[in-house]
């Protein structure tokens, strides 16, 4: 199965786009900004958009309605865009797929269109890729590209955060953006209406520097789950917490693997903490020397007051174990439940 990510999306659309795309996985922002940028780009011409800028959604959608859009010719343009929104694969019945699949056959017919079929974050099981995909991605695949929008690893998130305080006018810090989404989570969607919210607070008090005082008396916390409250479940041996975590990550189908790359990073950073705090250092040098946002160390030294160092050591064994397991036979989230329940 030939999926790509949304960089090669990006440079396709600007040269040489194919017939069909289908947008899932977790970050429905990154989508938006895509179907945007695709708009910008096929139909640059506003008078004609009524000809070239087809949009369908699953209200009242029907497959012949697709067929439909797709069969006219666009309007002074090479190409035409056409997008339908809204369809909720994981509940829709297989006589329904069926249908919306012998539409999409059409499109090697009707090949001057840019189909983009987006499917929203919980609307969509894409199973285990890239080696075990699911019969629905399967079976759209044989006529969409499938995209894959993955949630930004936290140095790209810090990165647009910034770039999105300075289209407001709004200086933020490098240290400020990557405690940013710690503290706002990390849905983009989120975080730009946060971002908005903040720009307008720190502009109104005729400043132009954000900082982590205005971030806490304005920003709203997030009530997602993050690796350290994860850690922390499981390092203090409250299995029933740390298990309804890991529920939480099943439910949003998070790789095993990225859930235990992040246990594991915890543990380690909480390691090297614990080791500098023996050797009497403040937080601020502790957060120099391991380039820790200051606010994190602050939370792992309060953790490992109250912890052995030589439990954390056992952890990371378990987690190398873990590891093993996943890696060699996988086997789901069995391995991250007998971490929890070993330690």
């Amino acid at each position: 199965m030939d999926v790509i990510k949304e960089a090669e999306f990006r440079k396709e659309i600007k040269s040489a786009p194919r017939t069909g795309y289908l947008f899932f996985g977790d970050e429905d922002y990154l989508k938006s900004f895509s179907v945007k940028l695709a708009r910008e780009t096929l139909c640059p011409d506003p008078s004609f958009s009524f000809f070239n800028d087809i949009r369908l959604d699953a209200v009242g959608f029907e497959p012949d309605k697709l067929v439909e859009a797709l069969m006219p010719m666009p309007m002074m343009e090479e190409r035409k865009l056409v997008t339908l929104t809204g369809l909720n694969f994981n509940t829709m019945r297989q006589s329904e797929l069926d249908g919306l699949c012998d539409a999409l056959s059409t499109l090697s017919e009707y090949d001057y269109n840019t189909l983009i079929v987006v499917a929203a974050a919980d609307c969509l099981t894409p199973g285990i890729l890239p080696k075990r995909p699911s019969q629905v991605l399967t079976k759209l695949s044989e006529f969409l590209t499938p995209v894959q929008f993955d949630r930004c690893s936290t140095p790209k998130l810090a990165a647009w955060v910034q770039k999105h305080f300075a289209h407001n006018g709004v200086e933020a810090s490098p240290a400020f953006c990557v405690a940013f989404p710690e503290y706002c989570g990390h849905s983009m969607y989120v975080l730009a209406s946060e971002i908005d919210k903040l720009s307008y607070y720190v502009l109104s008090h005729e400043r132009s520097t954000v900082t982590e005082t205005d971030m806490r008396l304005v920003s709203t916390p997030a009530s997602e789950y993050d690796a350290f409250a994860f850690t922390n479940a499981i390092m203090e041996g409250k299995s029933e917490a740390a298990l309804a975590i890991l529920a939480d990550y099943r439910f949003r189908r998070i790789d095993p693997l990225i859930v235990l790359g992040d246990v594991s990073r915890v543990i380690c950073d909480m390691l090297a903490v614990s080791a500098l705090c023996d050797d009497g250092l403040p937080n601020a040098q502790i957060s120099s020397i391991l380039k820790l946002h200051e606010f994190k160390v602050g939370l792992y030294r309060k953790s490992i007051a109250s912890s052995d160092p030589a439990r954390l050591s056992r952890a990371l064994d378990a987690c190398l174990d873990a590891d093993r397991l996943l890696k060699l036979s996988p086997t789901g989230y069995a391995p991250l439940e007998q971490l929890i329940c070993t330690l």
